[in-house]
């Protein structure tokens, strides 16, 4: 999910040298097809990324230059059966944005995958606050002036780490390359809230 509210990205490799592979998540459907929803989340990890590349190229679009830019009057939301795209924007340049995403982020692009505004970021950023101010409470002495030294450090760190976690999330769990997808159509419709927007159907391929 992009949240809308100015970031740059990179393209290229994933760190680690973990490399996805584009049989990945067929391969483990068809060996785990008896699991309960299983094609549900890999479709949606897939859709997530295909949302955060189309708003990366929608931006670049808008923006006119080949900089990777974040526009950040557009967000979205994932779903198995596609996404929904807040913000204004003319239909055929979606058209042509998903096409381009699609394209760029199956051939190589991973980093498409990952942007800055996902509410991963922020869930992340909420663990990691929670994490520590629970290890330093245990850690230092009850003292109120000391507790509260310590919230406020477990503050500042967890919003300095949240960034750089949140985007491995992002890589590692909360995304996938969509080597599965294909586009079906593109809609106006409304989300489960009644908001409008673009939603971008979308179907698993093997």
């Amino acid at each position: 999910m992009t949240t809308t509210a100015s970031a740059s990205g990179r393209t290229g490799q994933f760190p680690f040298d973990f490399a996805p592979q584009r049989t990945q998540d067929a391969d483990l459907l068809r060996q785990l097809n008896f699991v309960p929803g299983l094609k549900e989340i890999l479709a949606l990890r897939q859709v997530h990324a295909l949302e955060h590349a189309t708003v990366w190229v929608l931006g670049q679009s808008i923006g006119a230059t080949t900089v990777r830019t974040d526009n950040e009057l557009l967000g979205g939301m994932s779903t198995d059966q596609g996404f929904y795209l807040y913000g204004h924007v003319n239909i055929v340049q979606l058209h042509q944005a998903v096409r381009e995403a699609l394209q760029r982020i199956a051939s190589g692009e991973w980093d498409l995958a990952v942007h800055p505004r996902c509410g991963t970021n922020l869930s992340v950023a909420m663990l990691l606050t929670a994490g520590l101010a629970v290890g330093i409470n245990l850690a230092l002495p009850r003292g109120p002036i000391l507790q509260l030294l310590g919230l406020g450090a477990a503050a500042a760190a967890a919003a300095q780490l949240a960034p750089d976690v949140g985007a491995l999330a992002q890589r590692y769990v909360t995304t996938a390359i969509p080597f599965n997808l294909s586009v079906v159509d593109i809609t106006v419709s409304h989300d489960f809230w009644g908001r409008e927007a673009h939603f971008v159907r979308v179907r698993w391929v093997e």
